[in-house]
């Protein structure tokens, strides 16, 4: 039975989530002012992380270690499919991040990029009760399945949190950045490795590939605030902000992965980018540019192509269709170049099906996929972590929305790390991309600066 209980509305949900943070893996879906709904979870009944292909399960007292499929696991303590609640998105089940390296698990490549971060491949929360804040119906209400015994005696609780909140608001504490930002492709060693792509090009290894540089610097604190300052600086549909143990994930993507509603499949593959301009008719002009564009519009399609047999996969045959292609789509920092591609899934196919044979996004590889990824191992220094992984959620009811993880800060062991990228094919220019990593990182490093980061240079 559904507990469905109204809350205040609120347009800016920071409030509600303050309410329920110091509760044990906190996260707040944001959609930061551009979408319909936010989402905010705390106190899971079970977590689940993956770390080199074996999976840690927590629920209560148990803490069971298993080598078996990550995703299947997750399916497991979703359990029994129910039924779809209109106009709620979640209202429980599965959420939290689906790292890059996760891939790991379901495609076979060489382990050269060095791990630094050691933190999980996977770390996910099965949440019993959410917040969720639907902005087009101005409504609020604290949502739940109640799978779980003990959920009863805690809804009250969270009311009680969730209701206070109109009149005390906690603190934001104190956050530092030190020292100087450092990246880990410097303009030489960036050209060192476009050319080794443009080799693997020529030679027939595949179409594109995907390369990004990331971006260190020393930090103490609490990032929170830092979150509050990038969803102000770069607002975008399919934020996140993850407050866990010994590890905060701050996220401005504007990039849909993946969207499962009651059998009907999306993804908005995003390929093709331009620097926003404060002149208006220049920045009309770099738009109408940006979509007019025969190489950015070269590199979209493959993509495109690629999710399109990756959709195949799962999807009833004939199903999978490309109703918009080449829109563009402008945020604070960007112009981007967007695409769309919907199908229904088949009888008998989970969207967790759909995940793992569409992981990690194409649009963040490259072309054919798996060539792809072996080179970004050879020529990244680090892997990238969460970085171009997922973040989202898979409901009690099958749903499924998650998003591609970048425009993304990850704050762990006293260092924050972001990461910037760019899909590189026959006819890039090396000045280009490199550049275009720079304008994807600049409301990032832009927060970093604010809290006390040094750019070298």
């Amino acid at each position: 039975m559904l507990f469905d209980s109204s809350l205040p509305y609120r347009s800016d949900a920071g409030a509600y989530f303050a309410a329920i943070r110091d509760l044990p893996w906190a996260a707040w879906l944001d959609s930061g002012g551009c979408g319909r709904y936010d989402v905010l979870v705390a106190q899971p009944v079970a977590t689940l992380s993956t770390r080199n292909g074996e999976t840690l399960v927590c629920a209560g007292e148990l803490r069971e270690s298993t080598d078996q499929d990550p995703l299947q696991l997750v399916r497991e303590q979703l359990g029994e499919v129910a039924a779809s609640q209109p106009n709620i998105p979640f209202a429980g089940g599965a959420l939290g991040y689906w790292g890059y390296d996760l891939a790991r698990n379901f495609h076979h490549f060489p382990a050269t990029a060095r791990d630094e971060e050691h933190l999980p491949q996977m770390a996910v929360g099965i949440y019993d009760w959410a917040v969720v804040i639907d902005h087009q119906e101005r409504r609020a209400r604290l949502v739940s399945r109640q799978r779980h015994a003990r959920t009863a005696t805690v809804l009250p609780q969270i009311l009680q949190r969730l209701h206070r909140s109109a009149t005390n608001v906690p603190a934001i504490n104190h956050f530092q950045v030190s020292g100087h930002i450092e990246t880990n492709l410097n303009p030489s060693s960036y050209r060192r490795a476009f050319d080794a792509i443009q080799r693997f090009l020529r030679e027939g290894d595949c179409y594109q590939v995907n390369l990004a540089q990331r971006f260190a610097a020393k930090a103490s604190g609490d990032a929170f605030a830092a979150y509050l300052e990038l969803r102000r600086l770069s607002p975008a549909p399919f934020s996140a902000f993850l407050d866990w143990p010994q590890l905060q994930v701050l996220c401005a993507s504007p990039e849909l992965f993946l969207q499962v509603r009651e059998g009907r499949v999306e993804t908005r593959p995003i390929k093709g980018t331009r620097a926003r301009s404060t002149d208006g008719a220049e920045d009309a002009k770099r738009a109408h540019a940006l979509q007019q564009h025969s190489k950015d519009r070269a590199e979209n399609l493959m993509i495109v192509d690629l999710l399109r047999n990756d959709l195949s996969k799962n999807c009833a045959t004939g199903s999978v269709r490309t109703p918009g292609l080449f829109e563009v789509e402008s945020f604070s920092n960007v112009h981007h170049l967007v695409s769309t591609v919907e199908g229904k899934l088949r009888p008998g196919c989970h969207a967790l099906d759909l995940l793992r044979d569409c992981f990690p996004g194409g649009s963040i590889t490259g072309a054919p996929k798996q060539r792809a990824m072996e080179i970004i191992e050879q020529l990244e220094p680090q892997r990238r972590g969460i970085y171009c992984g997922a973040i989202g959620y898979v409901g009690y009811d099958g749903d499924m929305e998650v998003n591609i993880a970048i425009r993304t800060l990850v704050y762990s062991n006293h260092e924050i790390r972001c990461w910037a990228g760019g899909g590189i094919v026959a006819d890039s220019q090396c000045e280009d991309e490199y550049q275009e990593t720079w304008d994807k990182a600049s409301a990032m490093l832009e927060v970093l600066r604010r809290f006390g980061g040094e750019l070298e240079g």
